[in-house]
């Protein structure tokens, strides 16, 4: 597993401070994810081995959490919130929009490797819906028309890439 040394650092402070190493695994999945953009297979199993459990272990924990992702995203993550308040705001026809303009269903990821597209739950902006998250940044009152001007800026490369 070829992790930043810098990870390596937050794995090693933070293992020791959870009585039951268990317990650690969910924290050790998230910095995985966050060094190498998904947990594969050979991520899992090293976090398994890091804690001493086994595999299936953590791939319960992977496969149980809908923001732990198995697959790379696209250059784009793109996260629209489905809750009630953004679905009466029209969240789902802002995510049609984006469907309609990335040419791919809601989670997966567009053919060129461009734009994933999932629904989630809420980014706690309510008053502000439809809310979507490119990356780690937040973009609110998202109607149709700005997601169709957003994801044409992210095919040409014109929109910021967060984090």
């Amino acid at each position: 597993m070829n992790l930043k040394p810098e990870t390596i650092e937050k794995i090693d402070k933070l293992v020791p401070r959870y009585p039951t190493v268990r317990s650690a695994a969910l924290p050790l999945c998230h910095l995985v994810q966050e060094d190498q953009g998904y947990l594969s297979q050979e991520a899992m199993e090293w976090i398994a081995e890091r804690l001493g459990l086994q595999p299936i272990n953590i791939i319960e924990i992977v496969t149980f959490y809908p923001m732990l992702r198995t697959e790379p995203t696209g250059e784009y993550h793109v996260r629209v919130c489905r809750t009630l308040p953004c679905a009466l705001a029209g969240a789902y026809q802002t995510c049609k929009s984006f469907e309609k303009e990335f040419g791919c269903k809601v989670g997966h990821t567009s053919e060129d490797g461009k734009v994933t597209l999932e629904f989630v739950e809420c980014h706690a902006d309510c008053g502000k819906g439809p809310v979507v998250m490119v990356g780690e940044d937040e973009y609110t009152d998202i109607d149709p028309e700005k997601a169709a001007e957003m994801a044409t800026k992210m095919k040409n490369g014109e929109f910021p890439k967060g984090l």
